[in-house]
């Protein structure tokens, strides 16, 4: 299966010069057609999806999580794999040889993720049921009546769902059972404190389908949650851990790479300390400005601590955080304009604050319309702390999230992260819907790092924003280490907490927080670290290639020209010099 992900990346660059125009083939056409009708059952088979991209043919629906509906969708996908092995890749065009290939290994992924990873039977996340419900209620995508009825099917299928959920789950993990008790505690509030101010707006009728709908779903729901409670979690004796070979495999799929997961552990390992010193030289510059009348440190992670203490004493609270957020944003975006890095979008960002149920993670993020939403707003969420927080874990995290890290934080989400990169990723021309639909979560995850790195490079926020765009590196690192120790070598609780506070400077809530996120999820959080190489990576080439000729405005352009797909395609399509995959990691800081 390695082999047959790779293939067509090689093929790629065999052929992606000598072909001699860029119009539709014979070949193109037919690929263009099978794409067409893959997406097409792909999405009918995953509804949640669909809505989440901006087609609402399917809102009404939840996945079928039967074993004839799982054993659907593992029949459909084998058969478009085969389909496109029909294709020889080398008679297509580049684009399209790019989005053959996003094609490929998005089958490969999902038959892996039905096959071998099989969450069906073990993960109960799964059938957590509150932001496909939310996205109906967040985003005005079509006029209310639309969006409720559509939200009436949805409810009506959630009775059908929790009984395929308990037909299926068996011993699963303890961690994700109590996660998915707290999630059905939050999609029941949701219910009955969101929904019914909207439901006053509604005709009759409507209004009172949509009731009926919510009584049968909330019925549902809460005898669910009595089973998890009760029943499931006294079977719940999995391992959390994915294991060596699962994760292996998954990484490699996920990653779209050659390299075994221990090359990002080693480079992640190994530039911690170069992390740590640079942290240290920027926390000297700070003493220097502003803590001058104390005694330097001899202990470097004391001295960055005391730095750190002094930032995190400039924080915004419950009242505040909001506005802070907004006037931090005004900043970044005047700051961008100013310097002109990139294009800034023509779609509107509204600041909105989020909701009760997705607050105490972190305190903002983007929430950019689906790829195939027309003419949809882009959310910037700010939080305010939940509400039955107490003090003392209140003022940590807002000295995790003080206003230094905040700017840092808007600087990835919005300004020029993931808002300005969704943006023109839905301007792309492409040959199909495959970028849109499988977009890269190495590239969006490593622009956004990116951003940070471009941002304080160019002076932005001065050293104060510096020392905390590094935390937020080494933040980076430590990701990638826990992700891959505690799901392949055992790392406990206790050596992982301690790497992020020790190693990382972060408060102990934030740690507690991300020991839970590794735990149920993984992979996902190597992609910020894996993301960030190839960018660097990528830019690096250019400037080479360029020299005094390079233009940082022009490298944007053309970098976020193709969309969000992986970092591995663009050296080719950039023509860039050493475009060879699985080449060993970049060397050094980037730019330190």
């Amino acid at each position: 299966m390695r082999i047959w992900l790779i293939l067509p990346v090689s093929l790629i660059l065999l052929c992606l010069f000598s072909c001699s125009s860029d119009e539709r083939s014979e070949a193109d056409r037919t690929f263009e057609a099978l794409a067409e009708r893959f997406l097409d059952r792909h999405l009918a088979a995953c509804p949640e999806e669909a809505t989440a991209l901006g087609d609402h043919r399917f809102d009404s629906q939840l996945t079928d999580f039967s074993a004839a509906g799982i054993s659907a969708r593992t029949a459909m996908y084998r058969a478009y794999r085969d389909s496109l092995r029909a294709i020889r890749v080398e008679t297509l065009s580049p684009q399209h040889m790019v989005d053959y290939d996003i094609m490929q290994r998005a089958l490969a992924s999902r038959l892996f993720e039905l096959e071998e990873l099989r969450e069906w039977q073990w993960n109960p996340l799964l059938y957590s049921v509150g932001e496909e419900l939310y996205m109906l209620i967040a985003r005005d995508y079509a006029p209310p009546e639309q969006r409720m009825r559509s939200l009436a099917g949805r409810l009506r299928a959630i009775p059908k769902l929790l009984e395929q959920a308990r037909r299926n789950l068996n011993a699963p993990p303890a961690m994700h059972t109590q996660t998915a008790m707290l999630q059905n505690e939050g999609t029941i509030a949701l219910l009955e404190e969101t929904l019914p101010p909207m439901l006053r707006e509604l005709p009759d009728a409507l209004r009172d389908s949509l009731r009926a709908a919510r009584t049968m779903a909330v019925d549902a729901l809460r005898a669910y949650g009595y089973w998890l409670k009760r029943d499931l979690i006294s079977r719940a004796r999995g391992d959390f851990r994915l294991g060596a070979d699962l994760y292996e495999r998954k990484f490699a799929i996920r990653l779209n790479t050659r390299q075994p997961p221990s090359v990002l552990l080693d480079e992640a390992e190994r530039r911690l300390d170069l992390v740590t010193a640079a942290m240290y030289r920027t926390a000297l510059e700070l003493h220097a400005a502003h803590l001058a009348e104390m005694e330097v440190p001899d202990d470097t992670a004391a001295l960055i601590r005391r730095a750190l203490d002094h930032l995190a004493g400039q924080r915004p609270n419950d009242s505040t955080v909001v506005e802070t957020a907004r006037a931090s944003l005004r900043r970044a975006e005047d700051f961008v304009r100013a310097e002109r890095l990139v294009p800034l979008p023509d779609e509107p960002l509204e600041i909105i604050v989020m909701p009760e149920f997705q607050r105490g993670v972190a305190v903002a993020y983007c929430d950019a319309p689906g790829p195939l939403e027309k003419n949809g707003e882009t959310f910037f969420a700010i939080a305010p702390t939940p509400a039955g927080w107490t003090d003392d874990r209140r003022t940590s995290f807002y000295r995790e999230y003080n206003d230094h890290m905040l700017l840092n934080l808007i600087v990835h989400e919005a300004m020029p992260g993931h808002f300005v990169q969704l943006a023109a990723a839905n301007r792309a021309d492409a040959p199909t819907l495959l970028r849109s639909v499988f977009p890269s979560g190495v590239f969006a995850e490593g622009w956004a790092t990116y951003a940070e790195e471009l941002m304080t490079e160019r002076g932005f926020g001065g050293p104060e924003l510096r020392l905390q765009q590094l935390k937020m590196y080494l933040r980076l690192l430590i990701n990638a280490i826990i992700d891959q120790r505690i799901h392949m070598h055992g790392m406990s609780r206790s050596d992982a907490v301690r790497l992020m506070m020790d190693r990382g400077f972060q408060e102990e809530g934030e740690a507690a927080v991300k020991w839970s996120r590794a735990c149920l999820t993984s992979v996902q959080l190597s992609t910020y670290f894996f993301g960030n190489l190839r960018i660097n990576d990528i830019r690096a080439r250019a400037e080479r290639q360029d020299g005094e000729d390079f233009d940082l405005r022009a490298f944007h352009d053309a970098l976020l020209s193709f969309g969000t797909i992986d970092p591995g395609y663009i050296p080719v399509l950039m023509k860039l010099p050493d475009s060879v995959p699985g080449r060993p990691l970049a060397e050094g800081l980037s730019r330190r």
